[in-house]
């Protein structure tokens, strides 16, 4: 029997609803929750996020503003342009769109982010509270991952957890999550030997590596849960996911589409996030 297919459009609408409800109480005390994106350049695949997030802060009744930024921007003007940001007491989320150039992909800029409105998670007291287990914002997408994991009624503890990818955003902060859970979890990266001798052990499988199709079928064991946080624009035009999806569905018990699985749950993370940092700096 093939994979069950896990909706995450359709989880996303109840976390949007629950938000929906907590603006218009904020918006009766006169308080619009606020939400910034700032994005550097202009990747094809972060400027269909950054405008999802937008929209979607709209549509919800929230204050939403995307600030864009060419490449060449100094290192002081972005930092620069963030201090005003934790200045201003109209803006209760600030959310640095990734990739960054080179140039600024500095632990100062993360550092930079005002705590209290940092909803992605970035600011290094944030990543350090998530490794103790303590709460604090963490970053949108491994937040959405647990909510579908949660969702589908999975028991964590004792569960082997495998995660393809190391990055500050997703892969470190989600396997943490899990290793507070309870799982066993292994971390694979570009330097891992033999990654399907890895994955072949993944009770859940996660894949935040960025190459369309890496995981295939022979790569994963049967029953094995599989989330594809993977998202490629093609020269097609259309996206593509790390999991080489029809394939490995025959294998898994249950699995994300691209798109429609976590992208849609990061997006209402993000905004899940920026009203619980309104309520918090407004004491509302």
């Amino acid at each position: 029997m093939p994979a069950k297919i896990i909706d995450g459009k359709k989880i996303a609408e109840k976390i949007l609803e629950k938000a929906k409800k907590d603006v218009r109480t904020l918006k009766e005390k006169g308080i619009t929750p606020k939400l910034v994106v700032i994005q550097v350049g202009d990747d094809p695949a972060s400027s269909i996020y950054v405008q999802k997030k937008h929209d979607k802060c709209l549509e919800l009744g929230m204050a939403s503003e995307i600030k864009k930024f060419g490449k060449k921007i100094t290192y002081t003007e972005f930092l620069f342009e963030i201090e005003k940001l934790n200045k201003d007491d109209s803006v209760h989320g600030i959310l640095i769109q990734l990739p960054l150039p080179e140039h600024l992909s500095h632990k100062q800029v993360f550092e930079t982010i005002d705590v209290a409105k940092d909803v992605d998670g970035l600011n290094p007291a944030n990543h350090g509270k998530n490794l103790l287990g303590k709460e604090c914002f963490r970053p949108a997408t491994p937040i959405g991952i647990m909510r579908i994991l949660d969702e589908i009624g999975v028991k964590l503890e004792g569960k082997n957890a495998v995660v393809i990818g190391r990055s500050n955003i997703v892969g470190k902060p989600i396997a943490i999550m899990l290793l507070n859970a309870g799982c066993t979890v292994t971390i694979c990266h570009s330097k891992t030997r033999n990654l399907k001798e890895h994955t072949l052990k993944a009770d859940i499988l996660i894949s935040a590596a960025g190459k369309p199709k890496l995981v295939k079928e022979n790569m994963v064991k049967k029953g094995a849960i599989v989330i594809d946080v993977g998202t490629t624009k093609m020269k097609n035009g259309k996206l593509y996911g790390d999991v080489d999806f029809e394939k490995v569905r025959k294998k898994a018990s249950w699995i994300t589409p691209v798109p429609g699985g976590v992208g849609p749950m990061t997006i209402a993370s993000v905004v899940e996030n920026t009203v619980k940092a309104c309520r918090e700096i407004t004491n509302a």
